[in-house]
């Protein structure tokens, strides 16, 4: 490869590391200021609160047009289930860089 040929090359290579480490500082900004949201909705769900919100919402006693998405087990746990493999992925990516340096 040619000098010319591979300067541009590496600044290709460059200017997509530099976009993907930026958006990605931006994304775990957002992430680690969410951990405490998700640390609550857990509690949340596990609480005699939230069963009884569930019930009511079951039975019909909550405003039909009052958003509920976390009365859903299901979405719950989505979202802490996402979590908790996003951190297993971002251990195993850290272990990873650590073994190559």
């Amino acid at each position: 490869m040619e000098q010319i040929e591979r300067i541009k090359l590496m600044e290709e290579h460059l200017d997509k590391a530099s976009a993907a480490v930026k958006a990605l500082s931006e994304a775990l900004d957002l992430y680690c200021e969410a951990q405490e949201s998700i640390e609550i909705i857990d509690d949340y769900l596990a609480s005699d609160e939230w069963e009884q919100d569930f019930a009511d919402s079951e039975a019909g006693r909550l405003p039909s047009d009052l958003k509920q998405g976390v009365l859903s087990e299901d979405g719950i746990w989505n979202v802490i289930d996402t979590n908790r493999e996003l951190n297993a992925q971002m251990l195993e990516i850290v272990a990873n860089h650590l073994r190559h340096e």
